[in-house]
C-alpha cells in the first residue's frame, strides 16, 4: 500500500495510491497520517476499504510529505563505504547518528530553498524508514517488524554549515525544505527486502548517484535496533539511512547546487522525487 498526502502546504489530506494509478482521498477514514495514526490498525482500515468508492484526486494536485510531522527525524551518516571514502572520512565501526530538524520536512516535489549565504548545498538520495511501533531495546531479529514502511528522502545538506562551522552536523542538515520525503510511504508488505533496492539521483539530467541498498554498511534492521539502545523510537519517527557515492562534496572539483538546478531522484518500488533549487526570498 502506498500512503500519501495531497493539497496546499499546511492543509494536506491523506490519500492512497490505488492499484489503477489513481489517487484516492481517504480523509473519510482517517483524519491525517500523523504519529498518532501510523499503526498496523491503519493499514487494516485502509486495506479493507473500497477505494473505488472514494473520491478521486486530480493528478495535477500537489503532493505533500506523506506524514504530517515527525517526532524524530534521524539520519545515519557514512553508511556506504564508497561514500565515506569520497567524503575523506573513515569507514565507521558503529552507525554515525545525527538529526535533521523536523521542520526541514517537505514534499517530494517542493522547491529546495538555498539558505541565506549558502555556498555548499549538496544532494543525497536515501532510503527512509518510517517507524510503526514503539521500539525500546528491540533486537535486530525483530526490528523490521516495527517498521511501518519506506520512502525516498533527499537528505539535502549544506556542507559548509555541516563541517566548517563547528558543533554538530544538524546545522547543515536542517534548513527548511532540506528534508523532501515521499512521494508516498510504501508499507512493508510491498518491500519484503529493503536491502536490495536500486537508487539514483540526477542533477540537470546528469546522473550523479547510482547505488543499491545492498551495499549499506549497516542494514535497516541493524540501524533500528542500534538506535533503540539510545532512544525510544515511536510511530511516525523517520530514519534516513545514508547515501551512496556521487555527492557534490566528493566530486573533483567539488560541485554544489545553485538556483535553477533541478534534481530527480528515485528508489526502486518507492517512486521518484523532482525538485527545483531556488533562492530564499525572505
Amino acid at each position: 500500500m502506498k500512503l500519501l498526502r495531497f493539497g496546499n502546504k499546511g492543509s494536506e489530506k491523506p490519500a492512497v495510491l490505488h492499484s489503477d494509478g489513481t489517487i484516492r482521498d481517504v480523509s473519510s477514514l482517517v483524519q491525517d497520517f500523523t504519529p498518532e495514526t501510523i499503526s498496523s490498525a491503519l493499514t487494516r482500515i485502509l486495506g479493507s476499504a473500497d477505494l473505488n468508492s472514494l473520491p478521486e484526486v486530480p493528478a495535477s494536485v500537489r503532493i505533500g510529505a506523506p506524514i504530517s510531522r515527525t517526532g524524530h527525524f534521524i539520519a545515519i551518516g557514512l553508511n556506504y563505504v564508497d561514500h565515506a571514502e569520497e567524503s575523506g572520512m573513515p569507514v565507521p565501526d558503529e552507525p554515525v547518528v545525527f538529526s535533521k530538524a523536523p521542520s526541514s520536512l517537505s514534499g517530494p516535489d517542493d522547491d529546495v530553498m538555498l539558505p541565506k549565504d549558502s555556498v555548499k548545498t549538496d544532494w543525497e538520495v536515501e532510503l527512509a524508514v518510517v517507524i510503526g511501533e514503539r521500539c525500546d531495546y528491540i533486537n535486530k531479529e525483530d526490528a523490521l517488524s516495527a517498521v511501518f514502511g519506506y520512502a525516498i528522502c533527499n537528505d539535502v545538506s549544506e556542507r559548509e554549515y555541516q563541517a566548517e562551522r563547528g558543533g554538530q552536523w544538524i546545522k547543515g542538515k536542517s534548513a527548511p525544505t532540506f528534508g523532501p520525503l515521499g512521494p508516498w510511504i510504501v508499507t512493508t508488505d510491498e518491500i519484503p527486502d529493503p536491502q536490495n533496492l536500486d537508487m539514483f539521483l540526477d542533477v540537470n539530467d546528469e546522473r550523479r548517484q547510482t547505488g543499491n541498498t545492498r551495499t549499506m554498511i549497516f542494514t535497516v534492521a541493524e540501524i533500528v535496533s542500534y538506535l533503540s539502545r539510545f532512544m525510544v523510537l515511536e510511530p511516525g519517527d523517520v530514519i534516513t539511512t545514508g547515501t551512496p557515492p556521487g555527492v557534490g562534496l566528493g566530486m573533483k572539483p567539488q560541485v554544489y547546487l545553485k538556483a535553477g538546478d533541478e534534481m530527480r531522484l528515485g528508489i526502486a518500488g518507492l517512486g521518484e522525487q523532482h525538485q527545483r533549487v531556488v533562492t530564499r526570498q525572505s
